[in-house]
């Protein structure tokens, strides 16, 4: 058995498709499937049961990937390792992020690292939360960006920051014509128990924060519209359907066609703290430490501002 075989499954595998991993592979089509017969031949079994149109693990495949995952990752770590200690400055951070709070804050950071770290190369995984923590414990992204709490038992994490959530109503709201002085009055969670809401759909961390902050506050919220994106779930709020929580560092810009009225919510303020988090027992190389801490002094000159 060939360390490139456990690579050529593995890629079968994730794409169910013979060309498409053959061109990720960089190898001809023919090729990749003689390698995968000449590695059933020697195991014995069947790997994939194949047909005109897909390529689907058998029950031994999918043993055999499971067990292959933790290998190709073992060598991964060692080859980074020892590159660490050869003080090579090249090197590769499989990054996973929530599409909307990354698209708000990796334009802040990727610049800050590429000029400090021209050589390592960031390949990013966009996802939800929940699917994160599993791609972040099955080893397929070195580092997630996420929010706590985790539910994954086998991830570690370091915190970067903490984001405050703000109330997101339509403009004109009564609670939006509510001052004090020039400044907005804050908002208590009680005082929406008959607001209609708008939220992310099940699996994202934060329709979770959402859910559990109303029941804390005595009431089930009246959800009337789901989406799995927040920049929908502002626009919505702008014209009319509801109200959300927003974390502040995705907050509508003012430049925004649609853009909703922005609340505080009355102390104790809620929050969500970001966090990196990593397989246990992973070995971090020194580009993934490098990633966390241009990632923690990015957040935290943004909470400043």
């Amino acid at each position: 058995m060939e360390f490139r075989q456990l690579q050529y499954t593995l890629q079968i595998a994730a794409e169910k498709n013979f060309s498409r991993a053959a061109e990720k592979l960089h190898i001809a089509q023919p090729s990749l499937s003689q390698q995968l017969s000449k590695l059933e031949k020697e195991l014995g079994v069947l790997l994939f049961q194949r047909n005109t149109s897909t390529v689907e693990l058998t029950h031994a495949g999918a043993s055999f990937v499971e067990k292959a995952k933790k290998i190709v990752d073992a060598v991964e770590q060692l080859r980074q390792e020892m590159d660490d200690i050869s003080q090579l400055r090249k090197g590769k951070v499989v990054v996973g992020s929530m599409p909307i709070t990354g698209s708000h804050l990796l334009p802040h950071v990727l610049p800050v690292f590429k000029k400090a770290h021209p050589d390592i190369e960031i390949v990013l995984v966009e996802d939800s939360s929940m699917n994160l923590e599993k791609k972040t414990a099955s080893g397929d992204t070195d580092l997630s960006l996420l929010s706590l709490p985790l539910v994954e038992p086998t991830l570690s994490y370091v915190p970067i920051g903490e984001e405050w959530i703000d109330l997101a109503v339509p403009p004109g709201h009564p609670l939006a014509l509510r001052k004090n002085g020039d400044q907005p009055q804050p908002v208590h969670m009680e005082e929406l128990k008959d607001e209609p809401f708008v939220v992310l759909k099940k699996g994202q961390g934060f329709r979770k924060l959402t859910m559990d902050l109303c029941h804390q506050a005595g009431f089930e919220p009246h959800v009337v519209f789901e989406s799995t994106n927040m920049e929908t779930l502002q626009s919505l709020v702008a014209t009319g359907m509801g109200v959300t929580l927003v974390p502040r560092f995705i907050a509508r810009a003012a430049s925004s066609e649609f853009v909703p009225a922005l609340l505080p919510l009355a102390e104790p303020t809620p929050s969500r703290t970001l966090a990196i988090a990593y397989r246990n027992g992973r070995y971090l190389s020194k580009a993934a430490e490098a990633f966390i801490d241009t990632f923690r002094e990015t957040v935290k000159q943004l909470s400043q501002e």
